[in-house]
């Protein structure tokens, strides 16, 4: 006995649910992996979190307006290292670029590989701090004893002083915090090793 038009209609609607929450559900993993790439392309936009600016070269004019830039380095759980900034802080006018360095010792018996995570406070002043150079757009992996210097290009951006929100700012932090790479590059990438400690690249 063949099926009912009525039957066939129900099939037929029954299939197309299926197929739609099929896709539903396909564009839900897509865009659950999508977030987190679209997410950080929005923060260094936006400069939402503190996130920094990443640039090719200086800014072609430099304001008389000093700004301090203070610098803070930590290491997360699983990762033996002691992290630190050459320097504790610099003052440069806006427009200015500097050039500075953090410090890396892996205190560990074994090779580690580490990534760093970074941030400016205030966290407004992201969309304005560019980096030019840094560390910390690469993995980073160090031998046991060995100790690296790695070294930050940064400035201010002049379109700052555009920004009344921001007149009175006069100190800035840049923190940085290495954490224990997912996956541990092949081979050392750290910029190079200070001069008399540890082992040489």
């Amino acid at each position: 006995m063949s099926d009912s038009p009525t039957t066939k209609t129900k099939t037929s609607r029954a299939g197309l649910t299926a197929a739609l929450c099929a896709v539903f559900v396909a564009g839900m993993v897509g865009m659950s992996f999508a977030a987190v790439p679209l997410y950080r392309m929005f923060c260094q936009v936006t400069g939402f979190g503190g996130t920094t600016q990443q640039a090719d070269s200086a800014p072609a004019r430099v304001l008389d307006r000093e700004i301090t830039v203070r610098f803070d380095g930590n290491v997360g759980n699983g990762l033996g290292w002691s992290f630190r900034p050459r320097e504790r802080s610099v003052t440069l006018r806006i427009g200015e670029v500097a050039d500075i360095a953090f410090i890396a010792e892996n205190r560990g018996t074994t090779t580690a590989t580490g990534t760093a995570t970074f941030n400016v406070t205030p966290n407004a002043i992201g969309v304005y701090f560019n980096k030019i150079a840094c560390f910390c757009f690469t993995e980073q992996t160090l031998a046991p004893g060995e100790t690296v210097e790695m070294p930050v290009q940064f400035f201010v951006d002049p379109a700052i002083a555009d920004d009344r929100e921001l007149e009175y700012v006069r100190t800035i932090t840049l923190s940085y915090t290495f954490f224990p790479a997912a996956t541990p590059a092949a081979k050392p990438v750290a910029a190079a090793t200070v001069a008399g400690e540890g082992n040489s690249l």
